[in-house]
């Protein structure tokens, strides 16, 4: 590392939308400000590689085309930090960074608000699909002993690393036999009857980690049916009001609580919740149409602009109790008795890995129910109730009411905010319940699919610390409290290669570790590279 100027340059990848941006760009400037101390403390020169856009009111690269012509200024040779306070699209500075040959860190600061933790993981996983040699970085206030000495190690040698002892290959570790049996079983039945995962509109908020090349997918015997977010809009459009007040009569009847307002700029208002449930109808209607064992929604760009948030559809979809939907004609109830699971985001990995998690929870009896979250923050719990480090997961989409303490009694409906979302939408917010937990991510890397898997618990913590974390990250939006078994704070976000985590339940310890073991011997089957993570009971 050149190290002869002592300047290491700085971009900031930011969101697309212009109110995201603005609103979240004092953020970036705090934690710009920490870390130009920091290495001044270090002896370097943090210097800005674009300039702060008087005229849009925020510094963000905003855009693809910007990213490319913002690398163009930039010493390939130089070291780069990628400094995330915010949630970003890596597509921005993707194609920039496959190609700077300079030593790249990226950072976010410890703090759940916007969130730039998960901006950063979205980007580290996008770099490790693209093999873009990385290292990585996070601190609550850049002065801490843990940052300060892999900044100075990075400085120095244009690398840093992370203790990952908690990381143990599938190959190293002895698995039950009927584990290995069972998981083996499932493999091919998935591969040999084969399954289609409904995909309306691919790349999510420039979500490149999201997206499973079709050659590493086929393997598995799950196939991509590309479908239209304007099918989807076109369907919701043809779904009647009646049908739209049945379900939503039918959430109602089921203790839900919506927070509505007469004001559609503002609050959730009836209309908004109609218009989702005929979104509901009508995403069932097309997965059943082309034959679909999961679907996934892109969720905010395009629809966002036609309908209110899809959010209540997703979590609704993947709960096995849900307003029932009929085919077009009457005839039949699509998905009779059973979810139909659903990845946000149109994250594929998370796709994938729900469809083998259904496939597991069903074949050992346990609960099918499973989502995504974000790995939004943690902090230590303030109320004294565990000594533990608590993990605040929480997605706007997708989390099934099952996973809910008090299930649809204790789901409530906010409108999303508008800075993201002009025509509102209900999310589908609830308080996860406490129980034993099986977490997974399922990524590619070295042109190949690999998964991690771990244990964990969810605790219940007292109202007001809830209440705590919900205002420190977003309060409109589902939360799980999760305590992860053998996995520190660090060694997780050392490893991990997504925004994304997925979660299930299981009804005991016991049947919790024999998910995760039957979860590890099917997707080595189906061809993944398993890692176990921490204490996992095999």
């Amino acid at each position: 590392m050149n190290t002869g100027s002592k300047r290491v340059q700085l971009i900031a990848s930011g969101d697309q939308r212009l109110s995201a941006n603005q609103r979240c760009w004092p953020a970036q400037q705090e934690l710009e400000r920490t870390l130009a101390a920091a290495l001044s403390a270090a002896g370097y020169e943090l210097v800005r590689a674009h300039q702060y856009n008087a005229a849009e009111k925020h510094g963000f690269i905003s855009s693809q085309r910007q990213g490319m012509e913002v690398f163009r200024t930039i010493d390939p040779n130089a070291p780069l930090i990628v400094a995330e306070a915010v949630w970003q699209y890596s597509h921005h500075v993707l194609a920039g960074l496959t190609t700077h040959r300079g030593p790249i860190l990226t950072l976010a600061n410890w703090s759940g608000t916007w969130p730039g933790l998960v901006g950063m993981l979205n980007l580290n996983g996008s770099l490790t699909k693209a093999g873009v040699k990385y290292s990585t970085l996070w601190s609550e206030d850049f002065t801490d002993e843990y940052f300060t000495s892999r900044l100075n190690t990075w400085l120095a040698t244009g690398s840093c690393n992370h203790e990952r002892r908690h990381v143990r290959e599938l190959r190293d570790v002895k698995l039950p036999a009927e584990a290995r049996e069972l998981g083996a079983k499932l493999a091919a039945e998935l591969k040999g009857n084969k399954a289609i995962m409904g995909v309306f509109d691919e790349g999510c908020m420039g979500m490149f980690n999201a997206i499973i090349p079709d050659h590493l997918l086929h393997p598995t015997g799950v196939f991509k049916e590309r479908l239209s977010q304007s099918a989807l809009y076109y369907e919701t459009t043809q779904v009647s009001d009646a049908e739209a007040r049945a379900v939503y009569d039918w959430f109602l009847s089921h203790g839900m609580k919506f927070h509505t307002g007469p004001n559609h700029a503002e609050h959730l208002t009836e209309a908004q919740i109609l218009l989702q449930c005929k979104t509901y109808i009508a995403a069932v209607r097309l997965a059943d149409d082309f034959g679909c064992a999961t679907i996934g929604i892109q969720y905010q760009q395009g629809l966002k602009d036609l309908l209110p948030a899809s959010d209540l559809v997703e979590g609704t979809l993947n709960n096995r109790e849900r307003p029932p939907v009929r085919s077009r004609d009457g005839q039949r109830v699509l998905y009779e008795n059973e979810p139909l699971p659903h990845f946000n985001e149109v994250d594929e990995c998370a796709g994938l890995d729900g469809l083998i998690t259904y496939r597991v929870q069903s074949a050992l009896g346990q609960p099918v129910e499973n989502t995504l979250h974000d790995v939004r923050w943690a902090d230590k719990d303030h109320s004294g109730t565990t000594s533990e480090y608590v993990w605040v997961f929480e997605i706007s989409g997708s989390a099934p009411p099952a996973h809910f303490i008090g299930g649809w009694g204790g789901a409530e409906g906010f409108r999303q905010p508008a800075m993201y979302f002009p025509n509102g939408g209900s999310t589908l917010r609830g308080i996860s319940k406490p129980g034993e937990i099986v977490w997974s991510r399922i990524y590619v890397e070295d042109n190949a699919l690999a998964i991690d898997l771990g244990r964990g618990s969810v605790v219940k913590l007292p109202r007001a610390e809830t209440e705590r974390r919900w205002q420190a990250t977003t309060p409109e939006w589902p939360i799980m409290h999760a305590v992860l078994h053998g996995v520190s704070r660090d060694q997780l976000m050392a490893q991990h290669k997504s925004n994304h985590i997925q979660v299930n339940y299981a009804t005991s310890a016991a049947e919790a570790d024999r998910s995760l073991a039957v979860k590890a011997a099917m997707a080595e089957s189906l061809g993944l590279r398993v890692r176990l993570c921490g204490n996992c009971g095999v």
